[in-house]
């Protein structure tokens, strides 16, 4: 019997070919396969690392959904449990399987390909960025009714990151706007990015019109970018959500309160508690994946003696709250779905 490591680890050394077999109306477009999604729809939001240190990593950018080739052989049969689930995977690694190309060009006279550990990639273009307060990014937040992003350590701005379009593999610059994903150490394991348009748009700065304006890179897992989070030390009450703008908007009413933006729905439903964690309030998103999200960490949570309590926004997200509602109002909500405890400790009086 193998472990679903173990059985991971086997299928990314023949990432082409479970491509190929489980996603077959996708096509390689270089280091990578894309196709539409899990269903095997033609599109690209889909992309899988065929070669490198994440061979095997997938990531639909449409609806946030990730994993490993084993969780990709589950979602495209359409298994539930994980006994189903490995026998299909080693019927498959049964099987013969042709050559990759990747293997076939490396013994053609190619230098085999190394890269960087992604967190340390992830650490070099952190250091690479500069304060938020008064950048593009600092005014793309602010237009979304955000004001004191640029009080966020996590958060900074670059002025020319790179865009690598995964069909073409050309690359282009865009401003961002860049977060630090961190541990609970506070060590920066990753990074997210918002690719941003130039702020000559006259409806103000808004997202670089491409595929995928929003990227991540290095360990999400477990991690999050954290905003107002002590550092080694106990957090009995905490929110944490998927997005961005949606946890900021939280923060601008609750601005004591740690929080934690884990990116993706699968990312929050692995999010790691703090030390001390007594209670976490779940930032609501309506969508199938956020469902997920928020199922899975309410699971985790009482496994762990950690009372989940979901937040819900009057509107498609807090964002919308926030700029439609207004912070009053977005207050009100809140007042009515906080522990009165915790209401008293972070919402104004």
């Amino acid at each position: 019997m193998h472990s679903a490591s173990e059985l991971a680890g086997r299928l990314a050394q023949d990432a082409e070919a479970v491509c190929r077999h489980y996603l077959s109306a996708g096509r390689r477009a270089g280091n990578y396969w894309l196709v539409g999604d899990v269903a095997n729809n033609k599109g690209r939001s889909l992309y899988v690392h065929l070669i490198g240190p994440r061979a095997g990593r997938w990531t639909d950018a449409a609806t946030g959904q990730f994993g490993d080739l084993l969780d990709l052989v589950r979602e495209t049969c359409g298994l539930v449990d994980f006994r189903d689930v490995a026998e299909e995977a080693r019927h498959f690694l049964s099987l013969p399987q042709p050559e990759p190309v990747s293997a076939r060009r490396s013994r053609g006279g190619d230098a085999p390909l190394i890269e960087r550990p992604a967190a340390e990639r992830a650490q070099r273009l952190f250091r690479m960025t500069q304060p938020l307060a008064g950048t593009l990014a600092d005014v793309y937040l602010r237009e979304r009714g955000i004001l004191r992003a640029s009080t966020h350590a996590a958060l900074r701005f670059h002025p020319s990151c790179y865009y690598r379009n995964l069909v073409t593999g050309r690359t282009i610059s865009y401003p961002a706007l860049i977060a630090a994903v961190t541990d609970a150490a506070g060590a920066i394991t990753g990074v997210h990015r918002t690719y941003l348009s130039s702020g000559l748009d006259p409806d103000g700065v808004g997202k670089a019109k491409v595929d995928d304006p929003r990227r991540a890179l290095g360990g999400l897992l477990g991690n999050g970018v954290r905003f107002r989070f002590p550092v080694n030390a106990p957090v009995p009450v905490l929110a944490a959500g998927e997005g961005l703008e949606t946890m900021l908007s939280l923060s601008h009413v609750m601005p004591a309160m740690p929080m934690a933006a884990a990116l993706t729905a699968n990312h929050l439903a692995a999010f790691r508690f703090p030390p001390g964690c007594l209670r976490i309030y779940i930032a609501a998103d309506a969508d199938a994946a956020g469902r997920h999200g928020i199922e899975g960490l309410s699971r985790r949570a009482q496994e762990c003696g950690v009372l989940p309590l979901v937040l819900s926004p009057e509107l498609g997200d807090f964002n919308e709250d926030l700029r439609w509602l207004g912070p009053d109002r977005l207050t009100a909500s809140l007042r009515a779905q906080l522990v009165p405890e915790d209401a008293m400790a972070f919402l104004p009086a």
